[in-house]
């Protein structure tokens, strides 16, 4: 900590080459700056960085299933065994019941994966937190892909939400997304206690996803 992560989603600017290009620009980045840095690709994309680029890569989601017929899932072991070392798990854009929640982080601890779970409110980042993820993420989706930082616009939210999993259990650590695109955003973002920011559009539909890069690493690497 502190730690960057960028979610490629499924933007076209984050696909097969292109993906790859960005994992070595953030290695580059990571190593010259002595910050880190993972990356969050799409499924099929996971095993070309991860054999090519060493740093920390999380899948996008997975399932809380078991080896066997569950066509269509993503199993806990196929992530691992592609190369990454963690896991998104409900992120606004796949949101989960409580249960499923839980279930998936026991299964991510089961096979060695980190588990990063998402939250849109104070309250919810509680909640999860009570089932021990390695981290936990405060992202208000109205504010999501805006270019609005919640850590201006609402930093109410991620000192609450700071608050909350610290009473709960003070070793996991709280990231903050939603309109996370500058510098000065993330600077915001940990003088309100949060240990890292998540963020995609950013840096994935940036013009300069380098300079975009380095201008958030800039602001980690003062805390």
């Amino acid at each position: 900590m502190p730690i960057l992560v960028i979610n490629l989603k499924t933007y076209a600017q984050g696909l097969g080459e292109a993906a790859l290009r960005l994992a070595t620009i953030a290695e580059n980045i990571s190593n010259e700056w002595g910050v880190c840095i993972a990356l969050v690709p799409q499924f099929t994309d996971i095993v070309t960085i991860t054999k090519k680029v060493h740093i920390p890569v999380f899948a996008q989601h997975i399932d809380p299933v078991l080896p066997g017929s569950h066509t269509g899932h993503i199993l806990p072991e196929a992530v691992k065994v592609a190369g990454a070392v963690g896991t998104l798990i409900n992120h606004s854009e796949r949101q989960l019941s409580l249960k499923a929640i839980q279930d998936s982080v026991e299964r991510a601890k089961d096979v060695g994966l980190l588990s990063l779970v998402c939250a849109d409110t104070p309250e919810k980042t509680f909640e999860v937190a009570c089932f021990k993820p390695d981290l936990v993420a405060i992202e208000p989706p109205e504010l999501i892909g805006t270019g609005i930082p919640v850590s201006k616009a609402k930093p109410e939210i991620v000192t609450r939400a700071v608050n909350l999993v610290r009473n709960r259990d003070s070793t996991i650590p709280v990231l903050c997304g939603a309109g996370i695109s500058k510098g000065e955003d993330v600077a915001a973002a940990l003088r309100l206690g949060a240990q890292g920011v998540l963020l995609a559009s950013g840096v994935v539909k940036a013009k300069d996803p380098r300079k975009a890069i380095l201008d958030l690493v800039e602001a980690l690497k003062t805390k």
